[in-house]
């Protein structure tokens, strides 16, 4: 449903993306990892539009006929063609309630509830964002994603400060998204037994350049993600 091709990304003379290519299948949940400063983040705002690439091709599959090229689109244009997004900072309106926050994005109360309901968080709706706890605010944020219906949600590190036992909840909720709702995933994270267990495909970033794709066991036992990235990780 998502298909890179040749995409590149410099700032100056600095190169954070490097001819990056990549695939994510309709239906799947697809990973991405890295070291820091290898170009997860630059890839996701490549993808989202809230940054324009050098060079390179970024297409959604809007069904089984027709793409759409997202180079060059606003970042409105490219979530109304189907591609939600969270960040890796929380970026809820921490004053208005939780039900507030999803009908921010679009004016439906039955859908906000369904999804507030979904996510877990349907007796809290009347609380101000501000006062959730870390992962409450991570799951509202997905919530929030969700609102525009959208084919594709980009997780830009989705367990950064949550707690081990709401990590499990936002890997549940993740799975059950895609089985009920059909949604896709492509997910940059640090925490690899949650990315490594949930994912289908991972990719594998370092100084801007792909350097494996594969399966979370492929990936697991690859000598050159070890030396990168890996180590003792998993």
């Amino acid at each position: 449903m998502l298909r890179v091709e040749e995409l590149t990304k410099t700032f100056g003379k600095m190169t954070a993306l490097d001819r990056c290519s990549l695939r994510v299948e309709r239906g799947s949940i697809t990973g991405i990892i890295g070291p820091n400063g290898s170009g997860k983040s630059t890839l996701f705002n490549l993808i989202s539009g809230i940054l324009p690439a050098t060079s390179g091709q970024i297409y959604l599959e809007i069904d089984d006929s027709r793409a759409v090229v997202l180079n060059r689109k606003a970042p409105y244009q490219i979530a109304r063609l189907g591609v939600g997004r969270t960040f890796q900072l929380n970026r809820v309106f921490k004053r208005l309630t939780a039900l507030e926050n999803l009908m921010a994005v679009k004016f439906d109360r039955s859908r906000a509830l369904e999804l507030l309901e979904f996510v877990g968080l349907s007796s809290l709706k009347e609380l101000p964002a501000g006062n959730l706890s870390i992962g409450q605010q991570r799951l509202l944020e997905i919530a929030r994603a969700l609102m525009l219906e959208p084919q594709l949600v980009l997780l830009d590190e989705p367990t950064a400060g949550v707690n081990p036992m709401m990590i499990q909840k936002l890997s549940e909720h993740i799975a059950r998204l895609r089985e009920q709702f059909g949604v896709t995933f492509l997910i940059v994270e640090h925490h690899m037994p949650f990315l490594l267990g949930l994912s289908h495909h991972v990719v594998v970033l370092s100084a801007g350049q792909k350097i494996a794709e594969g399966t979370p066991d492929e990936i697991r036992s690859n000598p050159k993600v070890i030396e990168a990235y890996l180590g003792d990780a998993t």
